[in-house]
C-alpha cells in the first residue's frame, strides 16, 4: 500500500466516521426508530453521502482524486 493509497483510505474513513456519528445522533434524536435500525440507517446514509477518495497512477505519477455526490466533477487533491 502506497502513501497516497493510505491517505485516501484514512480520508474516506474519517469522512464516513464523522457523517456516521452525525446521522446516528440525528436519527436517534428526531425519528421514531429504535434498536438496530438507528445505526443501520446512519450507516446507509453516511455511506451514500460520504466522498470517495482514490489514489490513481497517472503519467505524471500517483495522484489522489475525490468524487462526491454533490459535485459533478472529479477533483484532484494535492
Amino acid at each position: 500500500m502506497t502513501k497516497l493509497q493510505l491517505r485516501a483510505f484514512l480520508y474516506q474513513l474519517g469522512c464516513f466516521a464523522i457523517l456516521f456519528v452525525l446521522f446516528r445522533y440525528l436519527v436517534e434524536k428526531y425519528s421514531g426508530l429504535s434498536g438496530l435500525w438507528v445505526p443501520f440507517v446512519a450507516f446507509v446514509v453516511a455511506t451514500f453521502l460520504s466522498p470517495k477518495f482514490q489514489a490513481v497512477k497517472t503519467k505524471d505519477g500517483e495522484k489522489l482524486f475525490m468524487k462526491w455526490i454533490f459535485s459533478k466533477q472529479i477533483k484532484e487533491i494535492k
